[in-house]
C-alpha cells in the first residue's frame, strides 16, 4: 500500500503563489505557462524535467523592473 506514496515522480515546482502575469502568461510563483500548469499531471517525468530545467531562465523575464521611484527621479531631472 505504501508504494503509491513512494513513487519516484518529479515534484511540482509550484510554490503556492499562483498568479498569472498578464503579458508573459507565466505564473509569477513557479514560472510555468498556463498550458504547462494545466497539463502537469499528464506529462511524463522527462517532460517535467525539461520544463523545470527551463524555469530559471524564465524568471528573468518577470523580474525586470519598470523603474519605479528611480525612473521617476531620473525622468524629472532630465526635464529640468
Amino acid at each position: 500500500m505504501d508504494e503509491v506514496w513512494k513513487r519516484a515522480e518529479i515534484e511540482s515546482p509550484c510554490v503556492k503563489l499562483c498568479v498569472i502575469h498578464r503579458e508573459a502568461r507565466l505564473c509569477v510563483g513557479c514560472f510555468r505557462s498556463i498550458d504547462e500548469i494545466a497539463s502537469w499531471g499528464r506529462l511524463t517525468p522527462a517532460e517535467r524535467r525539461d520544463i523545470i530545467a527551463a524555469l530559471p531562465a524564465r524568471a528573468s523575464t518577470l523580474t525586470k523592473r519598470r523603474g519605479g521611484r528611480m525612473a521617476r527621479l531620473n525622468g524629472s531631472s532630465s526635464e529640468g
